[in-house]
């Protein structure tokens, strides 16, 4: 089974079910997003998902309405459970009296903070779904991270609404410096998410410069977008991640079929177990005259 790591006090598997071709988010073209949501169904994203779970790959990042019948599908096929890790992002269309904000996006946010009544409302309802790690998505994160004082605005009380529902708090971010300041105010997470690829594919600093915050995080690191959004083949990519990171890390990967599923998992072991990869290799013409004979 798929090596695992503890967060928060709860056992997840170090590598992590990415959700983003399932719902047709593809970092691409506005094409390629279309051809994902045509071809993604119910059924589709099942399937793969019972791959992961028979391989011990039981953490999944996404909870959109699809994702969480797949996983629920999923648990019923293999009898195994799932650990769900969400990313709420907190806009509002209520507005507290006297305070006129609908977003993080917008200029009181930074000062008067959230709308505490509708944070409210969206933890219940994660809670009520049966998320385990609730991390405010990037979006909320980034818009409060002050880069003057070293503090991430007004997440202490998020973080804080997210353990009173049960649920397990982190960071969901593209920026570093999340990471460090979310250490050095002390504030209560449990993990963070952070891009990290050998491309640099939306990273906001150089991968050695990202790759030395990851190793000094006081906690696990949920590394995303390993192969660049399709940008890395997965060979180079998963190389890269599991020999980079620490035991207690992990890596999130999108596929697109249960045999893309197969191979991420088996890549990964390979590396991990520090063997020679077996995984069936791609056949072209051009490879038939290094092919060695029987």
């Amino acid at each position: 089974m798929f090596p695992r790591t503890i967060v928060g006090g709860v056992s997840v598997s170090r590598l992590i079910i990415g959700t983003n071709w399932f719902v047709g988010c593809s970092h691409n073209t506005a094409a390629k997003d279309l051809y994902l949501k045509q071809n993604m169904d119910l059924k589709k994203i099942t399937d793969i998902l019972e791959v992961f779970l028979n391989a011990g790959v039981d953490a999944i990042i996404g909870n959109a309405p699809i994702v969480f019948e797949a996983s629920r599908e999923a648990q019923q096929r293999t009898g195994k459970k799932m650990t769900i890790i969400n990313t709420p992002g907190f806009v509002f269309s209520p507005t507290v009296p006297g305070h006129p904000m609908i977003s993080p996006k917008t200029p009181p946010a930074a000062d008067w903070g959230l709308d505490v009544d509708a944070v409210a409302r969206c933890l219940d309802e994660e809670a009520k779904r049966g998320t385990i790690f609730c991390l405010p998505h990037q979006g909320t994160t980034d818009t409060l991270l002050d880069r003057c004082t070293h503090s991430i605005r007004h997440m202490d009380v998020i973080t804080r609404m997210i353990r009173e529902r049960g649920m397990i708090p982190g960071l969901s971010s593209h920026m570093p410096e999340a990471i460090v300041y979310a250490d050095e105010t002390g504030l209560d997470v449990e993990t963070y998410i952070s891009i990290y690829n050998a491309m640099g594919f939306l990273m906001e600093l150089e991968v050695d410069w990202t790759s030395r915050i990851i190793a000094n995080a006081r906690k696990p690191v949920l590394t995303i977008k390993p192969m660049a959004a399709g940008q890395l083949r997965p060979f180079q990519a998963l190389a890269f991640v599991w020999n980079t990171i620490r035991e207690q890390d992990m890596v999130a990967v999108g596929t697109m079929s249960p045999d893309e599923a197969r191979e991420c998992i088996d890549l990964s072991l390979s590396f991990l177990e520090r063997r020679t990869v077996s995984v069936k290799l791609q056949e072209t013409r051009s490879k038939s005259s290094v092919k060695r004979k029987a």
